[in-house]
Parts: structure tokens; sequence; C-alpha cells
């Protein structure tokens, strides 16, 4: 016997059903879009920033979040890392938002084209941007490289603002005359979104506005999303101090150090294996920064002086050419003119000074050593002063330093007398009396060994 439904209640089931299902699918993607990742970025575009920032873009994508918020302080960096970042923004499926904050801050050179690139660009009170125009590393460029490096980043600026939608011209003054503008002037001149103090104010602000990402177009829903504050893990932690400028050339010196001792003293192992660390950490960072090899060959220089004022005496000579040789060699190791990638000049100095006074506190402990009597083994018994034990007539045997030793003497000694070593022939010690001595010479007796 079969169940008899009615049509009404099978509409009415129907009808909850595509309700639920529509709720269910409504609700996934209400809660993904709630939420905004933020992350900060401080100091120079490097290797280390770029992984930093392409990392956040891709979790932003995958999380489906609103956006991803860039809080931006930089006075600028190297132009591959800054590529490698806007490559990634330009294929964001997710809105990426650049903020220049906090009041203060600055998207300076790789920072003014990162900001430009953004989906939405912002800035605090009291920023700056611009300043992009491309500057040699280690040194001026001639006319021709200057033109064809000056031509390739205005194309490249062109190109972000024209794909953002802002003005090209103005975009392009910042590169070929390394202008800058205040947040207001930016704002004005249409070169960013908005200008807001603080970022609860941006999310309000850009709530609602409609931008394009590789995914196609996307409304921005901000204004009561879920801050979702990222940080670098501990990877990236470590990898950013390691490509720091400062330890970095620390790490060169300590690994430098290190090998010393390991070949100086074969077996320590442990010099050896600080030493091998801290170069392969080096070496690494070297790889992330514009290295001058010019410098790191004059630092090896000044460690080869040091150590040759160990070995060959030189009055000090190769110690003073070892100093200017490190200075000269530090000051040359980044070649980046901004200064937050150089290694501060006092660093330098007190680093080629404590290096210098290290190599010449061995040198004088050697020379110490050299001129010093020996104190150790047999060599170091002549001149000591003994008790007789069985009568010198010449040979017999005498007491000195604990032990029992046999000793002859050119003039007869007997028990109880003191004597003093004068040399060594074998195993046998040459001593002569020490009061006929002392009386000899009108000196006074040494105490005896008992």
């Amino acid at each position: 016997m079969g169940i008899a439904i009615r049509p009404a209640a099978i509409r009415r089931l129907g009808f909850r059903l595509v309700l639920a299902a529509s709720l269910l699918a409504l609700t996934p993607a209400f809660a993904l879009s709630a939420q905004v990742n933020v992350i900060r970025v401080e100091g120079v575009i490097s290797s280390s920033a770029a992984d930093y920032i392409v990392s956040a873009i891709k979790q932003a994508d995958k999380e489906k979040a609103a956006a991803l918020v860039v809080e931006l302080d930089t006075p600028g960096g190297l132009d591959t890392s800054m590529r490698a970042i806007i490559k990634e923004m330009l294929a964001a499926e997710r809105p990426v938002v650049v903020y220049v904050a906090p009041s203060g801050a600055r998207a300076a050179s790789a920072g003014a084209f990162i900001t430009l690139a953004a989906h939405i660009a912002a800035m605090a009170p009291g920023t700056a941007i611009g300043a992009a125009a491309p500057v040699a590393m280690g040194g001026q460029m001639d006319k021709t490289m200057e033109k064809k490096v000056t031509n390739d980043a205005a194309a490249y600026m062109r190109t972000i603002a024209e794909k953002r939608g802002r003005p090209i011209d103005l975009a392009e003054e910042w590169v070929r005359k390394a202008t800058s503008k205040t947040e207001t002037e930016a704002l004005k001149s249409k070169l960013i979104d908005f200008v807001s103090p603080k970022l609860e104010d941006l999310l309000r602000a850009m709530d609602g506005r409609v931008v394009t990402t590789a995914a196609g177009k996307v409304k921005l829903e901000t204004k009561d999303a879920t801050v979702n504050r990222g940080e670098m893990n501990l990877r990236e932690k470590i990898l950013k101090i390691i490509a720091d400028p400062t330890v970095a050339y620390l790490l060169l010196l300590l690994g430098l150090a290190g090998l010393y001792f390991e070949f100086s003293t074969p077996g320590a192992v442990l010099p050896g294996v600080l030493g091998g660390i801290s170069l392969i950490l080096a070496l690494y960072a070297f790889q992330q920064l514009p290295i001058n090899y010019a410098g790191v060959l004059l630092i090896l220089l000044a460690i080869l002086m040091f150590v040759a004022e160990i070995k060959v005496v030189s009055h000090g000579v190769l110690t003073l050419g070892g100093l200017a040789a490190m200075i000269i060699g530090s000051v040359m190791l980044i070649d980046s003119p901004l200064p937050d990638m150089r290694i501060p000049l006092t660093t330098i100095i007190i680093t080629a000074l404590s290096v210098a006074a290290f190599f010449m506190f061995i040198v004088g402990a050697g020379v110490r050593a050299l001129w010093s009597k020996t104190t150790t083994g047999r060599e170091g018994l002549v001149g000591e002063v003994g008790v007789v034990r069985s009568s010198l007539a010449p040979r017999g045997q005498i007491f000195l330093r604990g032990e029992i030793w046999n000793a002859e003497s050119e003039i007869p000694v007997e028990p109880g007398e003191s004597v003093r070593v004068t040399h060594i022939d074998g195993l046998t010690l040459r001593v002569v009396p020490v009061q006929r001595a002392m009386a000899a010479s009108g000196s006074v007796a040494p105490g005896r060994s008992e």
C-alpha cells in the first residue's frame, strides 16, 4: 500500500530545499568576504620583504579575503624585489590595497611603484610618495646607461598607471624628475584614491568600491569586515634578520674568524663549525643584497694582513694596512645609494678596530712568548735551584721540583747544599753550588727547593 503525498506538501518541501541550498551557498561567501587581511612592511624592499608580500597575496587569494591591506613605509629597495611584488599584485584575484601609513611614513622609489600598482592606493595624513628615479648601485652611471635605465623605469611606471587608471604623465614625473607629492597633492592629482587617518576609516571609505582583479570585477565589502593582522612567520623573521646588511657583514667576519681558528688549531671543531655556518649564512644574505665583491676582496686582504702580522713581525705596518683595507672594504661592501641598506660607518669603524686590536693582542702574546724563558719541560729547569741529596763528586742526585734528578758538578758539593742548574746534558743536569757562586759575586742566595 503506497503513501499518498499531496501536491501542496511537495511544493512546500521543494521551496524549503531551495531556500536551504541558497542559504548554504551564500553563507560561506559572506563569511569569507567579511575578512580583511592586513600586513605591515617597513624598511627596504628586499628579497625577504618581497617574499613576505607575495606570500600574503597568495594567502588572501586562497582565503577569498575581502582584501589584502599592505601598510607600507619604505625608502625604496631593489628593482628585482619590487618587480616580483608588482607581478604578483597584477595577478592577484582578491583586491590588494596599499596604505602608506602611519603619519610620517613614505613610499619612495620602489614604494611609489608598489603603491601605484595597488587596486586601491591610500595614504595617511603627513605622508609622502614619489622620488622614483632609478639610481646606480655602487657609483654613477654613464649617460647612455642612465638614459636606458630611466626609460625602462618610466615605461614600467606608465604601464602600471595605465593599468590602474591613474594619470600617466604625473606618474612618469616621479621617474624622470624624481618628484614627490604629499598625500593631499597625490589625492588631488588622482594618483591615489583615499587619504585616511586610520585603517578603520580607510575600510569604511573604500566599502562598495568596484575594482578589477585578475578574476574580474570585485565589489569591496570592507565596512564591517573583520581585520586579520598577519605577521611574519619564524622563517621569514630569521631570513629578514640574516639579510640585514649589518648582520650579513658581521656573519662574514665571524665566518672568516672561525675558519682561521680552525686552521690554526686543528681539532678544535667548534670554531670551524660556527665559522662554516656563519659563512654560509653570509653568502645567503649576499644573494639578497647588492654586493660589491671588490669590498669582499678587500676584507679578505685585511684578514690576511692581520694573520701575516702574527707570522712576520712588521712593527705594525701590516696591521695598519689591514685596518685600512678592512674599513675601505666594509664601506664598499654594500652597493646601494639607500642609507638603510648601507652598513653604518660607526659599526664599520668599531668592528675594524676590534678586529685589529684582537690580532695585535695575539701578536703581542706571541712576541712575549718568543722572548720569555721556557718554563715547561726539561728546558724550563735551567736557572732553577735544587737541593743535593747525594754528594756530587762529581756525579750524584739532587731534589728539584718534587723530583730526584741525576746531576753533575765540577765542584764537589755535599748533601743539603743548594745548587743551580746551568744547562742540561741529556738526562743529567749540570749544576753549580749556589752558596759559593753567590759568595763569589757578593749576592744573596735564593731560597731552596724543598
